[in-house]
């Protein structure tokens, strides 16, 4: 979890949560979350086709 962490905080540029209020938070960190997994995706899907 803690490469995960690192990945988003320091190559995605995402050092602070801009919203305020519990559910709000919960949203924001579930965005970047869904944003960095299709990241992950997406690039395995192009490792894919360049093998192929």
């Amino acid at each position: 979890a803690e490469g995960t962490f690192g990945i988003i905080k320091y190559d995605r540029r995402y050092k602070r949560i801009v919203r305020r209020g519990l559910d709000s938070v919960r949203v924001e960190i579930f965005l970047v979350s869904i944003g960095h997994n299709l990241y992950k995706i997406y690039n395995k899907q192009m490792r894919l086709r360049e093998v192929a």
